[in-house]
């Protein structure tokens, strides 16, 4: 069995076994949730359809596999591009977390970040600069280069994101905001 194909059924597997298994265990409401005649939705949406798509996706790799020709050798820089891609993650998901207490602590030293997490814009800030960070260094990576059309990429899918959860959404906090 080639590589791609184990990646493709440990892919869906594992996206099957967290729909049957985890979210119906790990979410209080299901999809859509109604308290007194309000429709919103629910806990197990967003994981469901992430999950969901991460199924799809296993799908289309063994989808893909069955016409592909026999794999050459195999590239003695995978690992190291593993490693830079982890590294990158984990580099903007550490911005992610610690870009808005530290604007709090510089710009606003009579408030707690804790206090400040709901309120624009100090919400926005590591969600801001740890995803367009995140976004364009994926870009530069897969490009070989820098470009600010990236970078311009980074930023309006950020903005989009925060358009689509944070605006349409209440008593959604983004990212990292929830575990302050």
């Amino acid at each position: 069995m080639t590589p791609s194909r184990v990646l493709g059924v440990l892919v869906t597997l594992l996206a099957v076994l967290a729909l049957l298994v985890w979210v119906p265990n790990d979410t209080v409401s299901g999809f859509v949730q109604s308290k007194r005649g309000r429709v919103s939705i629910g806990d197990a949406m967003a994981p469901a359809l992430a999950f969901g798509l991460m199924a799809l996706s296993g799908v289309l790799i063994l989808w893909e596999e069955r016409t592909a020709k026999t794999p050459g050798p195999s590239d003695r820089r995978g690992p190291t591009f593993v490693a830079v891609l982890l590294g990158i993650c984990v580099g903007a998901f550490a911005i992610m977390i610690w870009a808005g207490p530290l604007a709090v602590a510089v710009f606003a030293t009579d408030e707690t970040y804790r206090n400040l997490r709901d309120a624009m814009p100090w919400k926005h800030i590591g969600f801001a600069i740890g995803g367009t960070g995140l976004v364009t260094a994926l870009i530069t990576l897969v490009e070989s280069r820098f470009s600010w059309f990236a970078l311009l990429i980074g930023v309006a899918t950020v903005t989009v994101l925060i358009g689509v959860f944070d605006l349409a959404f209440d008593d959604l906090l983004l990212p990292p905001n929830g575990d302050q």
